[in-house]
C-alpha cells in the first residue's frame, strides 16, 4: 500500500490537467512543496478551513476520476507486468547468444524507464 502523499502525487500526475488552476496550485503547495494549511491560507488570504475544504474536495475529485477512468490502476498493472516480463527475459537470456531475446529485454527496459527510442 502506498502512502496518501504518494497516491495523491500519482493521481495528480494523471488527472491534474482536469483540475482548475486554483485546485492545482493548492495541491502542489500542499503535497509537492510541503506547505502547511496555515502557510497556504496566509499566501491566499483565506482561512485554514477554506484551504482544508478545497484540498479535501479536490482529493475526492481525483479519487472519483480514478474510480471512473482507472488510468493509474492500468498504468501500475502494466508496469508490474513489464517488470515480470523483464525478469523472465533476464533469466532466459543468460548464457544464450540469441540477439532477439536480448533486444526484447532491452525494449522492456526502455519501456520501464520511460525513455524514447
Amino acid at each position: 500500500m502506498v502512502s496518501k502523499m504518494t497516491r495523491m502525487g500519482w493521481l495528480y500526475d494523471f488527472y491534474g490537467p482536469l483540475l482548475t488552476e486554483r485546485q492545482r496550485e493548492l495541491l502542489e503547495l500542499y503535497y509537492h512543496h510541503d506547505l502547511s494549511l496555515g502557510e497556504i491560507a496566509e499566501q491566499y488570504a483565506v482561512s485554514r478551513q477554506a484551504v482544508y475544504d478545497t484540498l479535501r474536495r479536490t482529493e475526492r475529485l481525483l479519487e472519483d476520476y480514478e474510480s471512473r477512468l482507472g488510468l493509474m490502476a492500468k498504468f501500475l498493472r502494466r508496469r508490474r507486468q513489464l517488470e515480470r516480463l523483464a525478469a523472465l527475459l533476464a533469466e532466459e537470456t543468460q548464457g544464450t547468444g540469441d540477439c532477439r531475446l536480448q533486444e526484447a529485454r532491452d525494449l522492456v527496459r526502455i519501456m520501464l524507464s520511460g525513455e524514447q527510442e
